[in-house]
């Protein structure tokens, strides 16, 4: 007997037990994550490598930075990926600081506060792909095909093929799963597909990125000043290096962009806060819009997303990366526990399950994000009191400050195994 338009013997297992869509941070801790703690055959669509980076290298920094939450840095732990990191690099941080740049009002935190070494790490998303890579070559359950990418899919009652246009060393093009899981990224070919909706609303700012060699050495604290223009924020990393975001419009944003490194140095000079001290020179400088962006349903037919595929968020907490992994463990739970329960992984009641664990959460997410943004726009005094004392109230509430920092490590609410 045959599956009607596919070709395929019914009594035929498919190919792979899961296929991810995309290779990058997120699809990536999926497939170490089932790699390690299950034995399905995984299989990873991507279209490009990261470049490769030696141990120890004093290579220039990438412009593309991510602030690891330690739920994060534990999920990495648990994949066996986070040595990879630290043989490459990463800046830890100790402290964070927030302030208003209009009123008084500011919030340290303080790792020692909680009884913590850190709140977190700088690392390049390059460095944590490729920590994960390590673990995904030497893994015999993971077929990482590269370049590959996925040209449309057909779900059955119990498994989807997809077609590929793939270059990679496979000759088959046409592959078989129980599971196809869409990782890749805002514009996700899974999510079209699938003709899963998706709410997205841009900001009126965009986001200036600049590595930056500094005069100080390396600092343990990040931080961020609000201005009514958007924030301005320094991430430390390694040695005499800083990565500088600074919000503004996108005119401004352009204009910025286009200077010398001699003029750029000294508008942020003059512009950031005296914290971040003196710019020696000008690594590298980027720029991207804002969005906010929350698909309708995070699962179809044989099909689950994750990631940026589902959800991206104003990026001034530095928390999108951290919501995919997240949802990356989270799916890898729902999976193992179908498993244990000898359930089909592909079935609606188990998709609906994840989705009911993480879209509450990301929803929660976005709205906490979009209120920081709303609330430091330029606003009438009594407002900017009210913000003001916020902050401070914040400063000096024990108790408050310390379930802040715990919600921003990651290490509150409704944790997957791999966060634990």
């Amino acid at each position: 007997m045959k599956n009607a338009g596919t070709g395929l013997s019914a009594d035929k297992a498919p190919d792979y037990d899961v296929v991810i869509v995309g290779g990058g941070m997120v699809g990536s801790m999926l497939a170490a994550a089932l790699a390690t703690k299950t034995t399905l055959k995984v299989a990873v669509l991507e279209n490009q490598l990261p470049e490769p980076m030696a141990a120890g290298t004093d290579e220039p920094y990438d412009i593309r930075v991510s602030a690891l939450s330690i739920a994060s840095q534990r999920m990495l732990e648990n994949v066996d990926a986070w040595q990879g990191i630290l043989n490459r690099r990463a800046c830890p941080y100790e402290q964070m600081l927030v302030w208003d740049g209009e009123t008084t009002g500011r919030t340290h935190f303080r790792a020692s506060e909680i009884g913590a070494t850190a709140l977190g790490h700088i690392v390049e998303n390059r460095v944590i792909q490729l920590a994960l890579l390590d673990v995904l070559t030497v893994s015999e359950a993971v077929d990482y095909r590269c370049p590959s990418r996925l040209l449309s899919f057909q779900p059955t009652a119990d498994r989807i093929v997809c077609e590929l246009d793939d270059e990679s060393d496979h000759e088959n093009t046409s592959i078989t799963t129980r599971l196809l899981v869409g990782a890749d990224g805002a514009q996700s070919i899974v999510r079209e597909l699938a003709g899963i909706q998706i709410q997205r609303s841009s900001y009126p700012q965009h986001a200036l990125v600049a590595s930056v060699e500094t005069v100080l050495p390396q600092q343990d604290i990040t931080w961020q000043r609000f201005q009514p223009t958007g924030p301005e924020a320094m991430l430390p990393l390694c040695g005499h290096r800083a990565s500088m975001v600074w919000y503004h419009t996108e005119e401004e944003v352009q204009r910025l962009k286009a200077l010398s490194d001699e003029a750029f140095i000294a508008a942020l000079e003059q512009t950031f806060p005296e914290q971040l001290g003196g710019i020696q020179r000008v690594l590298a400088r980027g720029s991207f819009p804002i969005a906010k962006a929350h698909a309708k349903r995070y699962m179809a037919q044989r099909i689950a997303l994750v990631g940026d595929a589902a959800h991206t968020v104003h990026p001034l907490a530095g928390q999108g990366v951290n919501l995919g992994l997240l949802d990356a463990a989270a799916l890898a739970d729902v999976i193992i526990g179908a498993i244990e329960q000898n359930r089909d992984i592909g079935a609606h009641r188990v998709l609906r399950q994840y989705e009911r664990w993480r879209r509450g959460d990301n929803a929660m997410m976005i709205s906490v994000l979009d209120g920081f943004y709303h609330a430091f726009k330029p606003q009438p005094q009594a407002v900017q009191t009210i913000r003001s004392t916020a902050l401070n109230i914040a400063d000096n509430a024990a108790l408050l400050k310390r379930f802040v920092m715990r919600y921003a490590m990651g290490t509150a609410g409704n944790l997957p195994t791999l966060a634990r």
